[in-house]
């Protein structure tokens, strides 16, 4: 349960409904993270545009490799929330995917190629220690190394970014995970 006030959908009205009513309708369901920021409606359709714009638009990162850095940046930072919600889309996208394998990180990037591996020492990397990642260009060298252009690394920062965000929102706040953390459309622009 929330540390704040939340305002449920039954009790949502006006401007709030029709932000709730939207989401259900584009996302297939309404996220506690949305309910979360109910007691002020303009942040979360902004808060969405942000989202679909990073993790939704066209870059040179697959959606696979978003999500998994959205996995690794809330593993990394304790999130079980979005841990849960993003593992699901990650399942989405790589089926073959063993679930357990992120718990384990560095089990888990042991399988990965050079490219994927890159992405997610940078989202473990900026996470765990921003200052480093500001006092050298390895991550930038790294990423680079493996065949990323400025966009890819740009748009991978946006992830890492977001999801250091949105982890710290949800736990300072309270946010647990829904008992069903998956059926969001996960390839719809619109979030």
């Amino acid at each position: 349960m929330a540390r704040i006030r939340i305002i449920e959908p039954a009790e949502a009205d006006n401007e709030l409904k029709q932000i709730y009513d939207s989401l259900i309708s584009s996302r297939g369901k309404l996220a506690e993270v949305h309910k979360l920021q109910s007691l002020n409606p303009p942040t979360i359709p902004a808060h969405m545009d942000l989202y679909t714009k990073i993790m939704f638009s066209r870059s040179p990162l697959s959606r696979a490799e978003r999500e998994m850095m959205a996995v690794v940046v809330s593993v990394t930072n304790g999130c079980e929330y979005c841990r849960g919600h993003h593992l699901e889309a990650l399942k989405h996208f790589w089926p073959e995917y063993e679930a357990m394998a992120i718990a384990r990180l560095d089990a888990y990037a042991a399988g990965l190629d050079d490219r994927l591996k890159a992405l997610f020492e940078y989202a473990r990397g900026l996470t765990d220690d921003p200052r480093k990642a500001s006092a050298d260009d390895y991550w930038v060298d790294h990423l680079r190394a493996v065949g990323l252009d400025d966009r890819g690394i740009l748009d991978a920062t946006l992830v890492i970014s977001y999801f250091n965000f949105v982890n710290r929102m949800v736990m300072g706040l309270g946010v647990e995970l829904e008992a069903d953390p998956g059926g969001y459309r996960y390839e719809s622009a619109s979030g």
